[in-house]
């Protein structure tokens, strides 16, 4: 065996052991390829813009970021190439390397990493049939740990090995704080309640719309409309609303849980006690916030 490889028999069966249980789903494009944006096409909330210029966008990161109990910066050391008799679940057309790499930095994990760890990494060869060479390579991996084997990880996702850009780096550190913070915002989970007040001059009044989240936290949405203005509109994640409440700023956690969550439309429930008139304004002012909001810009299947 090729030493620069270092795959040991006992390293390789646990990699197996440890391989992610989506490992066989194909993925439109490999996970990382040398030089261009890791991402796979997918689903998003709505329509997703193309990437930033700098690289893979927010929500994109921000999926990883949020589902991964270990975030790391490191550099390729070696790949192996496993024999798809030994790969099982390997889908048709992709190829399964053992990678290992040197860490650089660990952004997130609460038991620490050995300075070397190895993983699986299903991937698809270029149109030349060749598989794409990572060593050397400086990548983000986001993982899980792999009990009873400290220099064993798992991806938590196909792509979810990216190419280390500065960006990307800094988007997935600043994200992770955030999450950890004290007033981080909480998990939207849908809508609940709309109710429209209507102001004493024509085309005056104020929608106010409640979110429902996965820790019962308050959230709710102000819209306030004045005559020959610009609709204004705020978020509160308090049981007041007050002068303090402000859209979210685009690129941070709070409009991420919003512009990804959110549905295209205001759900007829929510408006099930208002006069016809006054639904029709709620909808209009449900619209005019997630416009506001732009799209999510995921591109990864979740």
């Amino acid at each position: 065996m090729n030493p620069l490889f270092h795959v040991t028999a006992s390293a390789l069966a646990i990699a197996l052991v440890a391989l992610p249980a989506d490992a066989g789903r194909a993925p439109p494009q490999p996970p990382v390829s040398p030089g261009t944006t890791p991402v796979t096409a997918g689903q998003a909330s709505r329509e997703a813009p193309p990437e930033t210029q700098g690289g893979i966008g927010y929500a994109n990161v921000a999926d990883l970021v949020l589902s991964a109990p270990i975030i790391a910066d490191a550099t390729v050391r070696s790949t192996a190439k496993i024999k798809p008799a030994e790969a099982p679940n390997l889908a048709p057309g992709l190829v399964r390397l053992y990678v290992e790499v040197d860490v650089t930095a660990l952004i997130r994990g609460a038991d620490g990493l050995p300075p070397r760890i190895g993983y699986l990494l299903d991937i698809a060869p270029d149109s030349a049939g060749k598989v794409p060479k990572f060593k050397k390579a400086r990548v983000l991996i986001f993982a899980r740990p792999v009990a009873g084997a400290v220099n064993q990880v798992q991806l938590i996702a196909p792509d979810a090995q990216l190419d280390w850009t500065p960006t990307a780096d800094a988007r997935a550190r600043k994200i992770a704080k955030d999450a950890l913070a004290s007033d981080a915002p909480p998990v939207i989970t849908g809508i609940g309640n709309a109710f429209h007040v209507a102001g004493a001059l024509p085309g005056e009044g104020e929608t106010q719309i409640f979110l429902t989240t996965a820790d019962q936290r308050p959230v709710s949405l102000s819209i306030l409309r004045r005559p020959g203005e610009q609709p204004r509109w705020a978020v509160a994640l308090s049981e007041i609303v007050d002068e303090s409440a402000a859209p979210p700023a685009p690129e941070t956690l709070l409009w991420y849980r919003m512009a990804c969550a959110l549905p295209a439309t205001l759900p007829e429930r929510s408006t099930g006690s208002l006069e016809a008139a006054d639904a029709t304004i709620a909808r209009e002012d449900y619209a005019f916030v997630l416009a506001a909001l732009g799209p999510c810009g995921r591109t990864r299947k979740s």
